[in-house]
């Protein structure tokens, strides 16, 4: 599917960032909010991972940041996480549909 174990999807925001992350099985293994002064500890103590942030104004610079620590990291475009939003529109549901439409895009082009 992907060389990667674990799969984040983070809501990028001005102070307080939602983070939701899954291992291949679907497993649950982060559902948590942080600032931004600890974003990078949280990110950087875990293991290499795909990382999936909506394109914003600092989605360039949150990328360039997360890869310098070593994880894959893109932006994906509003239009392609809609259709997976299975909630109303809050930050944690967001997260979820960012890793949810990460997941199924690694493995549409893994074949």
């Amino acid at each position: 599917m992907s060389d990667y174990s674990y799969f984040c999807g983070i809501d990028l925001a001005k102070n307080h960032f939602s983070l939701h992350a899954v291992d291949q099985n679907g497993k649950v293994i982060l559902n948590k909010s942080a600032t931004r002064s600890k974003l990078l500890t949280t990110i950087a103590n875990m293991a290499l991972m795909r990382i999936d942030v909506k394109a914003c104004g600092g989605a360039h610079y949150w990328v360039r940041t997360l890869n310098k620590l070593g994880h894959d990291t893109h932006i994906m475009a509003v239009k392609y996480m809609v259709p997976y939003r299975t909630k109303g529109k809050n930050d944690l549901n967001d997260t979820v549909t960012k890793r949810s439409s990460s997941v199924l895009f690694n493995s549409l082009n893994a074949r």
